[in-house]
């Protein structure tokens, strides 16, 4: 127990220190987007779910890789909190409450929103490139496979949730999103699968260019520290601190 107690310190400990330390300071107010998307969601199922309201639903936040991309990309950041119609909606409430949510205190509010959007613009332009491509290729998809409706937060969850896992240090659970997408798409082979290894794609470049740019910025503080007058000589050592800013 004592071994399994110190891998998930390991593993966790950063990650859930920045949490609760959030949440202790500031509450619910400390996820207010996330709290904002939640009800989102709930609302926009309510509304789908009613004969006068499902069509209106999806006029706004339906897409399809058989439409135009001019009319897929305007309804692609709703598509994101509009369930998909074959899933339990309880799924994608539980999915943004913990993921938005963590997401949301340690990254900040408009990083978790670029981070979602990227996840899930990359699955709605991979579906159209595969549908061009054809069942014959690798990336391929069936042409029946761009009529299939496309909504849901999952792919913006598995990009939020890969960055995050990296950003503090929790590759054991990063690895374990991407094997699990990895199983996904292998063994089902869907649409959906397939946009969750394009938004696991997207996430591991963000990554990419965190760890650029994070190194870069260290070094300017350091240089900016020991310019100023009385300036401190000794650094943080944190390596990758929560970004707040």
């Amino acid at each position: 127990m004592n071994t399994l107690a110190r891998l998930a310190r390991t593993e966790w400990g950063p990650l859930l220190v920045t949490v609760r330390r959030g949440l202790e300071a500031r509450r619910l107010r400390a996820v207010p987007v996330t709290l904002g998307a939640v009800l989102l969601t709930g609302l926009l199922q309510f509304v789908q779910n009613r004969s006068w309201g499902y069509r209106f639903v999806q006029d706004i936040g339906s897409v399809q890789a058989d439409e135009p991309l001019g009319l897929a990309l305007l309804r692609t950041p709703l598509s994101l909190f509009v369930p998909a119609l074959d899933l339990p909606v309880w799924g994608a409430l539980i999915q943004i409450l913990v993921v938005f949510g963590i997401a949301e205190i340690c990254l900040g509010w408009w990083r978790m929103l670029l981070i979602a959007y990227a996840a899930t613009l990359a699955g709605t332009l991979y579906a159209r490139i595969a549908v061009a491509l054809g069942p014959g290729h690798p990336l391929g998809l069936p042409a029946t496979d761009a009529r299939v409706v496309d909504t849901g937060p999952s792919a913006a969850v598995v990009g939020l949730a890969v960055f995050v896992a990296w950003r503090y240090r929790a590759y054991g659970t990063a690895a374990v999103v991407i094997v699990a997408m990895t199983v996904e798409v292998t063994v089902k082979g869907n649409l959906a699968g397939r946009e969750h290894i394009a938004a696991l794609a997207v996430a591991l470049v963000l990554c990419g260019i965190s760890a650029l740019r994070h190194p870069r910025r260290r070094r300017r503080r350091h240089r900016r520290r020991h310019r100023r007058p009385g300036g401190s000589r000794t650094g943080s050592g944190s390596g990758f601190p929560p970004i707040r800013s």
